[in-house]
């Protein structure tokens, strides 16, 4: 009899009817699947452990945290962590390989839901949208003439990090006649021109823009990249907006800037911590709009995700090397080659 491959998957992908976000005939790759045997983990926890390691071949993860030390045990059978997202600054991508572990993740699904979502809160900003709907609210109609928003033409946005989300803001931006402008070391500045954008260096997004977006992936470079040197070279009349990680700005840098007005406003849909504290004072600004880290969650941003991150684990699980592998050095650990090969 075949010997099937366990896979879990964290319940926090569940929506409050106990049915997965995505919709179930995504599934439908797991289940064709002969040789894999899947379901939801027991509960909903935040972080896997051990005892996860130990009963499952592959996990697919939201929001979950894999630790090192879920992984440290001699009896750790798992073989692939996949990410549903981006992202994976939750993941100890040192520790899983150190390990044997593929990590996946989904870039290909991402670049057009976060960049709409960076446009959607750059027309926002400009616009003064949620202060409108205040004033109609409130009875404070008479009051649309103190309250009046910036045109995009001629403006300049910046964007911080330039990868798949960046370039795919810049095309759609190109749209609104804005100047656009990017920082990140990465990119080529030809690339960039093609785009119709400038490279500069992440003083001069700062200093130059009307509108700063963050796109950049988190990690130990990026980790407060953002901080209040950088905030005090932006415009009392900029907006600050992040769609990226928390951790990419120092968060208490930015409520000082905002509370003093140094800025105009800002758009955060990701925070330092998650979820934001009650008592953060963000929550109590009045030139601030904020989202629960996803505003850029629709059915077919989740759809394509789900679609992209399972089908890794089938593809890892079949001796086969899925497309988005974060962590590309792992697939030359004898651990991995043993059980390719197998």
């Amino acid at each position: 009899m075949l010997q099937k491959f366990r896979v879990g998957l964290t319940r926090d992908i569940l929506d409050s009817r106990g049915e997965p976000a995505f919709g179930r005939d995504v599934l439908d790759v797991l289940d064709r699947a002969d040789h894999i045997a899947w379901e939801y983990l027991p509960a909903v926890v935040p972080a896997l452990d051990a005892s996860h390691a130990a009963h499952y071949d592959a996990i697919y993860v939201n929001a979950v945290r894999v630790p090192a030390e879920a992984v440290a045990r001699a009896d750790c059978r798992l073989r692939v962590v996949a990410r549903h997202g981006v992202g994976y600054d939750t993941v100890d991508v040192a520790a899983m390989t150190r390990s044997g572990i593929i990590v996946t993740n989904t870039p290909s699904s991402m670049p057009r839901p976060v960049a709409t979502v960076a446009l959607t809160f750059v027309l926002a900003l400009a616009g003064k949208l949620f202060l409108k709907d205040k004033l109609v609210r409130s009875g404070r109609w008479d009051e649309r003439m103190d309250n009046m928003g910036i045109g995009l033409t001629g403006r300049t946005l910046g964007i911080v990090g330039a990868g798949r989300i960046g370039k795919e803001l810049l095309r759609m931006a190109r749209a609104f006649d804005m100047n656009l402008i990017a920082a990140d070391p990465r990119v080529d500045a030809i690339e960039m021109g093609y785009l119709g954008a400038r490279k500069v260096t992440l003083d001069e997004v700062m200093r130059e823009s009307d509108f700063v977006v963050v796109c950049s992936l988190l990690d130990e470079q990026t980790r407060h990249l953002i901080g209040a040197d950088e905030l005090r070279l932006m415009k009392a009349t900029s907006y600050f907006v992040n769609v990226a990680r928390g951790s990419v700005v120092d968060e208490p840098a930015l409520i000082a800037a905002l509370a003093e007005r140094r800025i105009a406003g800002a758009a955060l849909d990701v925070f330092e911590c998650e979820p934001i504290d009650p008592a953060n004072p963000l929550l109590a600004m009045d030139n601030v709009i904020l989202t629960p880290h996803s505003l850029c969650w629709t059915d077919e941003c989740f759809r394509n995700m789900a679609s992209t991150g399972l089908k890794s684990i089938v593809d890892a699980l079949s001796g086969r090397i899925p497309e988005f592998v974060v962590n590309p050095e792992v697939l030359d650990h004898p651990r991995v080659r043993a059980w390719r090969s197998a």
